[in-house]
């Protein structure tokens, strides 16, 4: 969904790969990794976008219904050990287990600077990858006030990793859907949300292109 509002919002001049990565966090890794091993000449950045749940934190600002959110930082929050209050990731360094990973500075920072140009309201923050989308608010403000997030999402972490492997910058946008609560699909703004999360990617990804002369 977020795809088709993407080609429909997206200028047909504009030179650009589309890779419709799949659900989680493994097909993600799988779908990604495997483009980029047929070779990655012209490819010259990575612009993930999709739909997040925002956490509900009191006291601490999060992001709306429809908002658009991008990306500091990503974490693959429950990999690890996982108890009632809290998840431990593993640390042990002969395992090579990577958790965190920053998303590129300056695409960001473009992003951002674009964003208000264009008088669109956004959020920036830390995002929460998860296996399993929180379906209990519990489970959500314990991820959230553990690793400061804002919102979650399944897939952005492992674009992230592959991104890093292949010395390839990212920049992730996503558009607020739902919120993590118990859970309650009446309540969510789906296609809404994948509309604007298609047509804004169309637009940051227009003026990066352009910006950087992208072209060839």
């Amino acid at each position: 969904m977020e795809m088709r509002a993407f080609r429909k919002a997206v200028s047909g001049s504009l030179s650009w790969e589309p890779l419709i990565s799949g659900i989680g966090p493994m097909e993600t890794a799988f779908s990604l990794t495997s483009r980029l091993e047929r070779g990655r000449s012209g490819l010259r950045a990575v612009l993930h976008f999709g739909t997040a749940g925002a956490y509900l934190r009191s006291g601490v600002r999060s992001a709306d219904m429809l908002d658009i959110c991008l990306a500091e930082e990503e974490i693959f929050a429950d990999f690890g050990v996982c108890y009632r209050d809290r998840v431990d990731h593993f640390t042990a360094p002969e395992l090579g287990v990577r958790n965190r990973f920053s998303l590129d500075r300056k695409l960001l920072q473009d992003a951002a600077i674009l964003l208000a140009k264009e008088k669109t309201e956004f959020q920036q923050g830390r995002f929460l990858t998860v296996s399993c989308v929180s379906g209990t608010r519990k489970r959500g403000d314990m991820l959230a006030d553990q690793f400061d997030g804002l919102c979650e999402n399944m897939e952005g972490a492992a674009v992230a990793r592959v991104c890093d492997a292949f010395l390839l910058p990212c920049l992730e946008i996503r558009c607020i859907s739902n919120f993590v609560e118990d859970r309650d699909t009446g309540s969510w703004r789906l296609k809404e949300a994948c509309t604007k999360a298609g047509a804004t990617a169309a637009l940051v990804a227009e003026y990066l292109i352009n910006q950087y002369g992208w072209m060839a």
